[in-house]
């Protein structure tokens, strides 16, 4: 009788032992389930030993930045890192929500295209939670504030262009373009030249200074060369611009816009505007789809309204071959992604965020590097 009870009590243990190893519970040091906000295009986990890379985009339909994020990808993926790429389509709590998934999943590295740019509220938010992780976190591309930002954590950078730099080259090509062909831009002969401005999002650093700076150089070229300034053609618009409501500098609305501003401002009446000024290029070829509906921006024996952008896209850049399209200012997509690459090596061997980047031109006191801009016009080698 004795024998068998013990029996018992060992099979009765035994099985406890069983169901212990195949309990569902994770292992204590296992990382937490990323909840149900998951990384947009790569939904794959990491292996064990990598490096895990994050990676938040304000908005994939965004051209520029989806040149940028092939780039990135690609020289990622070089150094052995598949990043999880984010999608925030132009939502500041969805990025949010994104970012605090990603460090509960096991982030090591943080790299931020943040989406609100006219509060430094979220990026702070960003910085924080980094800190608090201990990892580091790079923005780029929108400008984040120096101290309230930047200079809050030691282990946080920046890489981006310098925002006027945008505005004043764009202006000084179009006013170089107007001086050179006044008299075949100036349509109905009044001796002025009526123009549209395509603002890409409010209180955006970038935004403020192309807007700002793409008009005001252009009319110091203008004015030396004995030319009248630009005429707004809307003399009585309180702002002399037109504002992508979504935020998103996207074609669609500055071709909604076009479209509509066509129907009363025409050659026919007299009126017509005879320059476009784009923040970027999206919002630029929208504007040419709209004049090319109507006639206009169609090659060789068509009237070509000039329209100017910013980003030198690929689509921007046919144009401009093809002579329906006047200039733009490259933002350098690629050396965007390389410079990025140089601070992600920097984490990777354990070196400090900012070394390496002797060559970079980077602000005095604050972490941020910027990444020239260029002219890019027919004359322009790929």
């Amino acid at each position: 009788m004795k024998k068998t009870l013990a029996l018992v009590l060992a099979a009765v243990l035994t099985l406890g032992l069983f169901a212990g190893c195949t309990s569902n519970n994770p292992p204590a040091n296992s990382n937490p389930p990323a909840g149900n906000s998951q990384p947009a295009g790569n939904n794959d986990p990491a292996t064990a030993g990598d490096m895990r890379v994050d990676v938040f985009y304000y908005d994939f339909s965004d051209v520029y930045i989806s040149t940028v994020r092939a780039s990135l990808d690609e020289q990622l993926g070089a150094l052995g890192i598949k990043p999880n790429n984010w999608d925030a389509a132009g939502s500041q709590p969805t990025q949010t929500d994104q970012v605090n998934t990603a460090i509960t999943a096991g982030s090591k590295l943080l790299i931020v295209n943040i989406v609100e740019t006219s509060t430094s509220d979220p990026a702070k938010d960003i910085v924080e939670a980094a800190r608090t992780a201990g990892i580091p976190v790079i923005f780029f591309n929108r400008e984040v504030a120096d101290n309230d930002v930047i200079n809050s954590y030691d282990k946080c950078a920046f890489v981006g262009t310098n925002a006027p730099d945008a505005g004043h080259m764009q202006g000084e090509m179009i006013g170089k373009f107007l001086v050179d062909n006044y008299d075949a831009v100036d349509l109905n002969g009044d001796g002025k030249i009526s123009y549209v401005m395509f603002k890409g999002q409010e209180a955006n650093a970038e935004a403020e200074a192309r807007t700002q700076f793409g008009v005001e150089d252009a009319n110091k070229v203008l004015t030396a060369a004995g030319k009248p300034e630009l005429e707004y053609y809307d003399s009585s618009a309180a702002t002399k611009y037109l504002v992508d409501t979504a935020g998103k500098w996207s074609a669609q609305a500055a071709n909604d816009y076009m479209v509509t501003l066509l129907g009363s401002y025409n050659k026919d009446n007299n009126n017509m505007i005879e320059l476009v000024i784009a923040n970027n290029d999206g919002m630029a070829t929208g504007a040419i789809s709209a004049l090319q509906n109507v006639g206009y921006n169609n090659g060789e024996g068509t009237t070509i309204i000039p329209v100017f952008g910013v980003d030198a896209t690929d689509d921007a850049k046919a144009l401009i071959k093809q002579g329906n399209m006047t200039g733009s200012i490259k933002q350098d997509a690629v050396g965007m992604a390389s410079t990025i690459i140089t601070l992600v090596k920097n984490v990777q061997s354990g070196a400090a965020l900012m070394d390496n980047t002797s060559s970079y031109t980077v602000d005095e006191g604050v972490a941020k590097i910027r990444v020239p801009y260029g002219v890019y016009d027919a004359s322009s080698e790929d």
